[in-house]
C-alpha cells in the first residue's frame, strides 16, 4: 500500500466548455490610389513628353495604363487615313483596359497631350489585383461604368445631335460642367483639328461655331480658353 503524500491533482479542462479562439487577423485592405502612385510587382512607372506616342493602333495589347499626371489622347484611324480622336482623359483615368477582355491588339492610338507620368500594369497583375483586392475592383468598376455612360453619349449626340450641339457639349465636358466637382472654367486652348474630329465635323465648321459662341458671350480667349455657364443654352435648345 502506497503511503506517500497524496498525489497532486492535475484539473482537466471541461470538454464542454466553449474552447477560447483567438480572433482572426484582419486583413488588411489595399489603399487603391497608393497602389497606383508606385512601381511594384508587375507595374511600373513611364514618363511620356507631350507629342509621344504610348501605344499605336495594331500594337500587342498586353497591359492597362493609369495617369498619374499629364493627359491622353485616343485616336484612330481609318484604312483611307481619316482619323478621329475618340477621348482625351486626364489624371485618374486607365486606357488600354481592351486587353483584359480577351483584346490582342490595340484598336486606338494613345498619344501624350501634355507631359504624363503613367503607370503601367501588365495584364497579369491588374487582373490579379482585381481578383484579390476589392477596393482596386471597385476603383476600376466605378471607372468603366463612368466611361460606358460616356460613349453611349456620344453615339446618342452623333445620331441625334447637330454638330453645333455636340461642338458645346465636348467644350463643357472639357470644362467639367456635370461631372463630381467643381468646374474647370478656364482651359488650356485646344486645336480646332481636335474638335473637329472629337465632334465629328470640320475644321471650319468648328471655326464657324466657336466665333458665334464668343460673339454670344459663351466663350472667351483671353485667358486660354474660358467656357461659361451659358454655353449649356445651346445644348438646352430647340
Amino acid at each position: 500500500m502506497y503511503c506517500g503524500p497524496s498525489p497532486c491533482r492535475i484539473p482537466v479542462a471541461d470538454a464542454t466548455a466553449p474552447a477560447k479562439m483567438k480572433p482572426p487577423k484582419k486583413k488588411l485592405q489595399l489603399n487603391a490610389r497608393t497602389f497606383l502612385a508606385s512601381a511594384g510587382a508587375g507595374r511600373s512607372v513611364k514618363h511620356h513628353a507631350t507629342g509621344a506616342a504610348i501605344f499605336s493602333q495594331a500594337d500587342p495589347a498586353d497591359a492597362l495604363f493609369y495617369i498619374r499626371k499629364g493627359k491622353v489622347k485616343l485616336c484612330v484611324v481609318s484604312k483611307r487615313g481619316k482619323q478621329a480622336v475618340i477621348a482625351i482623359l486626364e489624371a485618374g483615368a486607365f486606357f488600354g483596359e481592351g486587353c483584359m477582355a480577351g483584346q490582342l491588339v490595340r484598336i486606338s492610338t494613345a498619344i501624350a497631350t501634355a507631359d504624363c507620368s503613367l503607370l503601367r500594369l501588365e495584364k497579369a497583375a491588374a487582373l490579379a489585383v482585381i481578383r484579390q483586392e476589392p477596393a482596386f475592383a471597385e476603383l476600376f468598376l466605378h471607372y468603366l461604368l463612368a466611361r460606358n455612360i460616356r460613349i453611349e453619349e456620344d453615339l446618342v449626340d452623333q445620331i441625334f445631335t447637330s454638330s453645333e450641339k455636340r461642338l458645346a457639349r465636348v467644350l463643357l465636358l472639357f470644362a467639367n460642367f456635370g461631372k463630381e466637382g467643381p468646374p474647370e472654367t478656364v482651359i488650356p486652348k485646344i486645336g480646332q483639328e481636335t474638335l473637329a474630329e472629337m465632334a465629328g465635323t470640320t475644321r471650319s465648321r468648328v471655326s464657324l461655331f466657336m466665333n458665334r459662341f464668343r460673339k454670344r458671350g459663351f466663350i472667351d480667349y483671353k485667358k486660354g480658353l474660358e467656357i461659361r455657364n451659358s454655353l449649356l443654352n445651346v445644348i438646352l435648345s430647340d
